[in-house]
């Protein structure tokens, strides 16, 4: 597993405005950016929230917990198969704690 290097934590990540398609409201990348919805405000109360929930992503990417790629999502030294995966259920242990942290 990668640890992002070019992220630190106590930095603002950059927000990119980007059709992300249907049911996708944000992305974290493993470059330290994160893409949200072209049809999500910023200011929104929901463009916040995914943004702080992204953030989880990063500062989990940070730490080393969480890592990717096309195929599989890697969390704490287990594999998950992203094949039939739903990547944003709150049942997955990376997004519990995201899940539990947007709401500031």
């Amino acid at each position: 597993m990668n640890k992002p290097n070019f992220y630190n934590s106590d930095q603002q990540p950059e927000v990119i405005k980007k059709d992300l398609g249907k049911d996708i409201i944000a992305e974290a990348n493993k470059d330290g950016t994160i893409y949200l919805d072209d049809d999500v405000p910023k200011d929104s109360k929901l463009g916040k929230e995914a943004i702080r929930h992204e953030k989880v992503h990063l500062d989990q990417m940070e730490r080393g917990d969480l890592d990717y790629d096309d195929n599989y999502v890697y969390w704490k030294g287990e594999k998950y198969s992203r094949r039939n995966m739903n990547e944003g259920s709150k049942h997955l242990p990376w997004e519990k704690e995201a899940y539990k942290k947007e709401k500031g």
